[in-house]
């Protein structure tokens, strides 16, 4: 029987697709690198893990445990048919200590489908809120936005746009400090009745709740990257296009600057000259720097970070849960949340 330790980070330790080596060592690196770090339960195979956390000297910390679970959600795997088949798998097990309050906050490289299709399941979203949006960190000029919804809800409504402005603006206080966040929708056009109805529709409401958060207006795409807003909202189909084609454009242009400065000594010995420069836009776009995105909304933190994440990736990821326990992020969303709901729904 496990303690109840409600302030504990339930990592599911066995669907990384570098193995649960490479988590353990995140962990170690957490222990090492993150202030004030909460009780950590590494969820998986424990016949795999004790040893790996022998090996790393972390046998013995007394806030790291294991949870036993037989079972792995793949990356193949169809989200409902895991969610049936795999009920001791080690995404579903971690899930469920959050649910039954033996965790505030899961942690999972694995299978995106399956983790937000469980994770809505079994945690339910906080009371008022229609649907989680998936949240994501990303680089702009001289500093970082928040891009909600990132891929939770593709079919959203007005009042979900609504919802995702406040859940954005709520962790982008709390992850990238910035006070009074200004938040952006995406659209093809910054001028008033120009694109979706789903947007012209929100659009409208979003002015309604105006001092409730602080809302800049519309954006088009170019606009995306520049310093006008610290929020970009949108749907989860277009939020998920974004992030990708980005991604893929990001390793397409870091092939292209690796081939073009390979190409003849006298560029090696530019980038040499220039490896400073180099280094601080490769720091300032550097994915593992927050390498979690929270699908944000849920009765229950849900952490999500890249299949391939590497420890230092999942050390951030794990700071990152660590501050979303600490400052308790749920508190602060279900009461702006309800704020935002009886102006847009008129409730006196």
């Amino acid at each position: 029987m496990l303690e109840q330790k409600s302030s504990c980070i339930a990592i599911d330790a066995m669907g990384s697709d570098k193995g649960p080596a490479e988590i353990v060592a995140a962990t170690k690196l957490a222990v090492q690198k993150v202030a004030n770090l909460r009780p950590i339960i590494l969820v998986g195979d424990e016949a795999i893990l004790k040893p790996l956390l022998e090996k790393e000297g972390l046998s013995s910390y007394p806030d790291i445990s294991v949870f036993h679970a037989s079972e792995v959600i793949t990356m193949d795997d169809k989200p409902l048919v895991a969610l049936k088949k795999k009920r001791d798998a080690s995404m579903l097990r971690a899930i469920e200590l959050v649910k039954d309050g033996h965790a505030s906050c899961v942690l999972s490289c694995g299978n995106t489908g399956s983790l937000m299709a469980a994770g809505t399941i079994k945690l339910r979203t906080l009371e008022g809120v229609d649907r989680p949006a998936l949240a994501t960190v990303m680089p702009r000029k001289r500093g970082h936005f928040v891009l909600i919804d990132a891929g939770a809800n593709p079919t959203a409504k007005a009042e979900h746009l609504v919802h995702n402005a406040v859940l954005g603006s709520d962790y982008c206080r709390l992850v990238l400090g910035i006070e009074k966040p200004k938040v952006g929708l995406m659209t093809i056009g910054t001028e008033e009745g120009k694109g979706t109805d789903l947007v012209n529709q929100a659009h409208t409401l979003l002015k309604k709740v105006n001092g409730q958060i602080h809302y800049e207006g519309l954006i088009e795409g170019f606009q995306t990257f520049e310093e006008g807003v610290d929020v970009v909202v949108c749907d989860g189909f277009t939020g998920n296009i974004l992030l990708k084609a980005c991604e893929s454009l990001f390793m397409l242009l870091k092939g292209f600057v690796t081939e073009e400065i390979q190409a003849n000594w006298m560029r090696k010995m530019g980038y040499l000259l220039s490896k400073g420069a180099f280094d601080a836009i490769k720091t300032q776009l550097n994915p593992e720097r927050y390498g979690g995105a929270p699908l944000l909304g849920l009765k229950g933190n849900v952490l999500k970070a890249h299949g391939s994440s590497n420890r230092e990736a999942v050390m951030n990821a794990i700071r990152i849960a660590n501050e979303i326990v600490s400052n308790d992020l749920n508190r602060h969303i279900l009461e702006d949340i309800e704020k935002a709901n009886n102006i847009i729904y008129n409730v006196d």
